[in-house]
């Protein structure tokens, strides 16, 4: 049996100066810093065997997947399956003005957290990032392949394929910026999970989608 690994590598921090969720909104490019964490993950990933990159179509995931490419010479594929989940709160700023919680128009989003009523549901998100992982595996057979998408579908995605519920308290995610979730395959069985962030160094002062301090 031969060793398959996929990377599921998140993107790096976003410019997002008004602090919204932007979802699948489009436009939102990389900060400064942003782009420093994908330097730091294709460093990370610069010595291993990688004969695929692709990512989700949206700018920020496009502009982490670059480096990564670059350091193997391969071009960026691209693959809608891997995109950002749906959100009722997406082009607003949670918890402020129209995002309230309070706001009584959000209420009937919240009758079932479990599923969650409020966007796309977790098995429907697993069911298309597994799609794109098992094509990737098939592709690249013996080697390693590189998927640059979204901490949601990500963290699902791991959940899932450590058999643990998919209903999970956001805050606790093990899924940071240009962090990387790594299937690692024997033959057609994934043998087990592992996780690095490469970029932690450039933590502090970040923000994540919703504008909130990551330290």
């Amino acid at each position: 049996m031969v060793d398959t690994v996929i990377h599921l590598v998140r993107h790096g921090e976003v410019h997002n100066p008004d602090r919204i969720l932007y979802g699948r909104l489009p436009g939102y490019r990389l900060s400064e810093r942003g782009e420093k964490m994908a330097e730091l993950v294709a460093d990370h990933l610069a010595s291993r065997d990688i004969t695929a990159v692709t990512a989700s179509p949206l700018l920020r995931a496009q502009q982490t997947a670059a480096p990564i490419a670059q350091r193997h010479g391969l071009g960026v594929g691209t693959d809608d399956r891997i995109i950002e989940s749906t959100n009722h709160f997406e082009g607003l700023r949670v918890g402020h003005g129209e995002g309230r919680l309070t706001n009584p128009r959000h209420w009937p989003h919240f009758r079932n957290p479990f599923t969650p009523s409020w966007g796309e549901p977790y098995r429907e998100q697993v069911a298309r990032v597994r799609a794109a992982v098992r094509d990737a595996k098939n592709t690249n057979e013996g080697h390693e392949a590189v998927l640059v998408l979204h901490q949601l579908p990500i963290w699902v995605t791991r959940l899932a394929a450590e058999g643990r519920p998919l209903f999970h308290d956001p805050r606790r995610r093990q899924c940071g910026l240009c962090s990387v979730t790594s299937l690692v395959f024997r033959g057609d069985h994934l043998d087990h999970v592992e996780y690095a962030e490469p970029a932690a160094e450039l933590y502090s002062g970040a923000v994540d989608a919703t504008g909130g301090k990551l330290t």
